[in-house]
């Protein structure tokens, strides 16, 4: 998963401090793709500067990366990784998705895409080559969950149980995607959008530590059935969740 924010610096030192990061340039940097709503075949931004990967205890958890348009949002987007992301994008719009991004290399490291589902929830592609994604999950400080809010959950159902139904419903996996209304934790007029999770022993000590730090608190604590939620904000307006189980 990764950050697009106005200013990398400013990110490293909120997630330092928040879940004990530290950070290191990207060799290869993925270009930034387009909006949605910029024509087909316009030309899209440069690539980030100031792209660099977020570590825990040394092993890869993230990547934060400068937005160079500013009509880009200031978001966290999830990868969901797949053998072969060509084929996944024909999937994604055969079921009624869009392809915001083509495939394309990450130098050796993998190929990236960006895609939305029927609903218009972003996420993106991972196709991994040399890099092939977390080196820590599930444990403090590190991603744990992702939840789609979404309007109608039969369709996501439909949807992400289509193109990743082994990862979901296979025999002995324990899935960390889940989907809900969006209308359970945000106002209904709130677009369908994933919300990446990251793992914390203390849910009080981590919003008071987010505040201190220059974000915010936009959902307070909620109880679901994969542990107890706050929604927040950094200090740049990406937002995050965070959960205790």
């Amino acid at each position: 998963m990764d950050a697009q924010l106005p200013d990398v610096e400013a990110g490293k030192r909120f997630y330092g401090a928040l879940f004990d990061w530290t950070f290191e340039e990207q060799p290869e940097q993925p270009e930034w793709p387009a909006p949605a709503s910029r024509p087909a075949g316009s030309v899209r931004p440069s690539p980030p500067l100031g792209t660099v990967r977020a570590l825990l205890d040394g092993e890869p958890v993230a990547s934060l990366a400068h937005k160079t348009d500013g009509r880009l949002p200031t978001v966290w987007t999830v990868s969901f990784a797949t053998p072969d992301a060509e084929a996944l994008c024909r999937r994604i719009r055969a079921a009624g998705g869009q392809l915001v991004s083509a495939p394309r290399a990450v130098g050796g490291l993998g190929v990236t895409a960006l895609v939305t589902d029927p609903e218009g929830a972003v996420f993106s592609l991972w196709q991994p080559g040399e890099r092939p994604g977390f080196g820590r999950r599930h444990e403090p400080g590190a991603f744990t969950w992702a939840e789609l809010y979404t309007r109608d959950t039969e369709a996501a159902n439909t949807f992400y149980g289509g193109l990743f139904h082994d990862a979901l419903f296979g025999e002995g996996v324990e899935p960390d995607f889940g989907r809900a209304p969006v209308s359970d934790v945000f106002p209904a007029e709130m677009p369908p959008h994933f919300l990446v999770h990251f793992a914390v022993e203390d849910l009080e000590a981590a919003m008071a530590d987010v505040t201190r730090l220059g974000g915010r608190v936009q959902v307070p604590p909620f109880t679901t059935s994969y542990g107890a939620v706050a929604v927040v904000t950094d200090d740049q307006g990406a937002s995050f969740a965070l959960l205790a189980r």
